[in-house]
């Protein structure tokens, strides 16, 4: 099986950008519905049509696009 199976592009949903399944919804979307839901109860209550599987594929994909670079941040701009 294809660890990605359920990401797809196609340049003439969303844009081009990255999606799973026939969802409209994009790697990127998942991967902040990820982190603002950590519980998957209650990310399931909110999304019932993503699945764990989703989630899982939605963040490894973002891991292997992401550069793999370290970046300096300013402290005083982590404070709000």
């Amino acid at each position: 099986m294809n660890p990605l199976d359920r990401i797809l592009v196609d340049s003439a949903r969303m844009n081009g950008q990255p999606c799973l399944r026939g969802l409209r919804l994009t790697v990127r979307r998942v991967v902040e519905i990820a982190a603002l839901y950590p519980d998957p109860v209650e990310r399931r209550s909110e999304y019932p049509e993503l699945e764990d599987e989703d989630v899982s594929q939605a963040l490894r994909y973002a891991a292997l696009h992401l550069p793999d670079q370290v970046l300096s941040l300013d402290p005083d701009a982590l404070v709000a």
